[in-house]
């Protein structure tokens, strides 16, 4: 069946994405083809100028789940030198013949191939023309685009993440031991390990959903993202960026497991406490706020 694409890093698929692929589905719908979203398993900048290259807002296999519950079917390339070396003529012509495409709905931003920076919709038109690819533009939603979400998660501000985003920031990782100190206290912790490339939002107290393993249900959670400043000294304080989750109503082995953790909103600033019944007291406080926040 021949394809109507669009082509994009979508990381975060957030509301101006959504726009580009509502865009797709109805163009394709009109024309009889099969709407795909092509993107990539890194972002380009991780291949061409790695220092440069932003944090994730969602992992690829993420990033692909959510174009899918769009309807529409994500198409994963490895993005390789190769690939980044293709002209925009030769990448056109190479979906054309490689995956049998007939429409490109592109981006209002939207460029692609090596020699594609100083091009316009106009001269992709074009060369879609010669080959045998419609070529339209989608809308665009104004002020949305990733870099304002990864802005609003690296300050810590939720409630701006989830507007730009239309759903929740999250970020996903899996369980690994950590010093034990929250079983202790009361407050059982998951230490989360994320990848590298994970945008992580600022230190704070946040109120989250935690969805362990493929659980279609999350349970509400308070994380801690920071250093454990009230454990400074003790040996239990942490010298790089911890993220920790309790989860609230559950004390099951979580080790080895995968959980990602969708924020709903940002609780407080993380602060060192005088005493750990001090934190102790805290916690519990958190802990009913995250619950309200959660409920709410």
């Amino acid at each position: 069946m021949e394809k109507a694409v669009t082509i994009g890093t979508f990381d975060g698929v957030h509301r101006g994405h959504r726009l580009v692929l509502d865009t797709l589905k109805r163009e394709a719908s009109l024309r009889g083809l099969q709407p795909v979203a092509i993107t990539f398993d890194r972002h380009p900048l991780e291949l061409v100028a790695p220092e440069r290259a932003p944090g994730n807002l969602t992992t690829t296999a993420r990033k692909a789940e959510l174009i899918r519950l769009e309807g529409v079917e994500p198409l994963i390339l490895p993005f390789t030198e190769q690939l980044r070396e293709m002209r925009a003529y030769e990448w056109l012509d190479y979906i054309h013949r490689k995956y049998d495409v007939a429409l490109l709905v592109a981006g209002y931003d939207n460029t692609f191939g090596s020699d594609g920076i100083d091009m316009s919709i106009a001269d992709y038109k074009a060369m879609g023309d010669a080959i045998g690819i419609e070529v339209i533009s989608a809308p665009e939603e104004e002020g949305v685009s990733s870099s304002a979400v990864r802005k609003a998660v690296k300050s810590g501000d939720i409630v701006k993440a989830k507007s730009l985003l239309g759903h929740l920031p999250e970020i996903e990782g899996r369980v690994i031991a950590g010093y034990h100190v929250g079983h202790e206290i009361g407050f059982p912790t998951a230490n989360l390990q994320v990848s590298q490339r994970t945008l992580i939002p600022a230190t704070g107290v946040y109120a989250a959903l935690a969805y362990v393993e493929d659980a279609a249900t999350g349970i509400p959670a308070m994380v801690n993202i920071g250093l454990r400043p009230t454990f400074e000294g003790t040996g239990m304080e942490s010298s790089h960026l911890t993220i920790e989750a309790h989860i609230i109503g559950t004390d099951d082995d979580l080790y080895g497991k995968n959980i990602r953790l969708e924020f709903a909103d940002r609780i407080r600033d993380e602060k060192k406490f005088s005493s750990v019944e001090e934190l102790k007291v805290q916690l519990g406080k958190d802990r009913e706020e995250t619950l309200r926040t959660i409920n709410d």
